[in-house]
């Protein structure tokens, strides 16, 4: 199917929306005996063993989140204990804990649904200090490289991405995979959202991280896919790639690359079965792309969300002073995050909200995105809690870094029904919903637009659970039913369709993430 056929978009997408009727017309049981294990594990390759412990970077967290693009002309080449930072904090095991069963628990830098980890990282690189040109695999269990490729695989991914810039001076490439099983287990058909949700809290620890060692980097979603899922060897039934990011800078272009011969690389099995879900793999397939030439085409689309129009008061954001910011860097943040799973019904302050929101909405650099124009959605949210605020629904006018109050009022209990009845969503002490034009997207990229819009919508989030922790708050990404969230917003926010949740607040204290 063509990807610009835009039908495939429109019918995954009102196929997976949550409503009080689809959840009682589709009781799903999770089979714990069928539990896929949250790890890709290469059975037959010697680890290159990774450091696990780094010197904090020099900027803080809210400093290397608000870093949106880094103009650097000259060379960039990360070394072996740079990517092993990049890697670790964006995929990486920062806690474990014991459970009562006597079970371990690991848990990941960034946040994913129902912590099944099913996004994966590969890296492509030349030869850098520390580390010989190849493909590997990063092995969040024992946080390890695998070399799947010995050589110089570069052009591969030049020639995918019709040359994007980036690829061609970048030094090293992480290729982001979502291996849809490990997901679908709890989700079922929804987990093709959750691959962008999840790469995209991803991407926002790479991409602060990048940025606090003046790392630069980029995320490319214009490429042909089979070209980089052959070099990967993965089936794109199963396993997929979904993003690219560029990383450091090099005059140097890459060479011819080696033949990219089928691996064959025996890995250990998820689960005793897999359980086939047809529709993601339609939705995988109808937006692909499938020619250099469909990839110029694509990247040539440039899609500018229009402003949402102010029909009363705008109240100005008010973030703090930069000498008043929380100064913990990066890495400690990211060590810290965790997902609440309950909140104090207690208030944040609007400074902190401000700040947050101010800091979070910068551009994505990305190779379909315009830097200046600041997220591609747009942010409506249910204040329940913030001192110097009142109650009510607002939305978020980015260029005037103001907020317009909507409706006025206490709306905890249609927060929390909203996130599929969930306590947090009332208990927070704001819930933010991204919504977007979807068909405005689809008309622009095609069905790869559905791909472009849950992604950039989860950086940005990912962007605030970091700020969040960053003032040491909480959060949690929260699932929601797909109308009602526009419903409630309108007539505002009329043919809208809602991207991500996330609650923010005040976590209660000694509870576990």
């Amino acid at each position: 199917m063509s990807n610009r056929d835009v039908s495939a978009t429109w019918q995954y997408h009102n196929a997976t929306k949550h409503s009080e009727q689809s959840l009682r017309a589709g009781p799903h049981f999770l089979d714990w005996a069928n539990h896929p294990i949250p790890y890709k594990i290469y059975s037959s390759l010697e680890p290159i063993p990774l450091p696990g412990d780094f010197p904090p970077s020099t900027i803080s967290a809210l400093e290397a989140l608000a870093a949106s693009d880094l103009q650097i002309t000259g060379k960039r080449i990360p070394d072996l204990s740079t990517l092993a930072r990049v890697c670790y904090y964006s995929n990486g095991i920062t806690k474990r804990w014991r459970l009562s069963s006597g079970e371990m628990c690991a848990l990941r830098a960034a946040a994913c649904t129902g912590a099944l980890y099913h996004i994966e990282l590969y890296l492509v690189c030349e030869d850098l200090p520390g580390l010989a040109s190849g493909i590997y695999h990063y092995g969040a269990h024992d946080n390890s490289l695998r070399q799947l490729r010995a050589g110089d695989f570069r052009q591969v991914l030049v020639e995918a991405t019709a040359a994007e810039p980036s690829i061609v001076e970048a030094p090293a490439v992480i290729i982001c995979t979502s291996t849809f099983w490990r997901n679908a287990w709890k989700y079922q058909s929804r987990a093709y959202r959750h691959s962008y949700w999840d790469n995209g809290t991803t991407l926002a620890n790479l991409l602060a991280v990048a940025a606090a060692v003046d790392l630069p980097a980029k995320v490319v979603l214009g490429f042909v896919d089979e070209p980089v899922n052959q070099l990967l060897d993965v089936d794109p039934q199963h396993e997929a790639a979904i993003s690219l990011v560029a990383l450091g800078h090099t005059s140097q272009l890459p060479p011819a690359a080696p033949p990219a011969l089928p691996l064959g690389l025996p890995t250990v099995r998820l689960s005793p079965k897999e359980v086939d879900y047809p529709v993601i793999r339609a939705m995988h397939a109808a937006s692909s792309l499938a020619s250099r030439e469909e990839v110029v085409i694509w990247r040539g689309s440039v899609f500018r969300s229009p402003l949402p129009l102010a029909n009363g008061p705008l109240i100005p954001l008010q973030p703090l002073d930069p000498s008043k910011l929380p100064g913990d860097p990066i890495e400690d943040v990211i060590r810290r995050r965790g997902s609440t799973r309950r909140f104090a019904r207690e208030p944040i302050a609007f400074e902190q909200l401000s700040t947050m929101l101010a800091l979070s909405t910068r551009g994505i650099p990305a190779d379909c995105l315009d830097l200046t124009s600041g997220p591609l959605s747009d942010l409506y949210l249910i204040v329940n809690a913030v001192d110097g605020l009142q109650q009510g629904a607002y939305i978020l006018h980015r260029e005037e870094q103001a907020l317009e109050l909507l409706k006025e009022g206490n709306f905890r209990n249609i927060a929390r029904r909203l996130a599929l009845n969930q306590a947090l969503g009332a208990d927070a002490s704001v819930n933010v919903y991204f919504l977007i034009n979807l068909e405005s997207v689809l008309a622009c990229f095609g069905n790869r637009g559905y791909r472009v819009a849950q992604l950039a919508a989860a950086i940005s989030a990912g962007k605030l659970y970091l700020a969040a922790y960053a003032f040491k708050s909480g959060a949690t990404g929260l699932t929601f039913f797909d109308n009602d969230v526009t419903a409630f917003f309108s007539p505002h926010s009329a043919n809208k369709t809602v991207m991500f949740l996330i609650a923010l607040g005040q976590p209660v204290k000694g509870s576990r993430a």
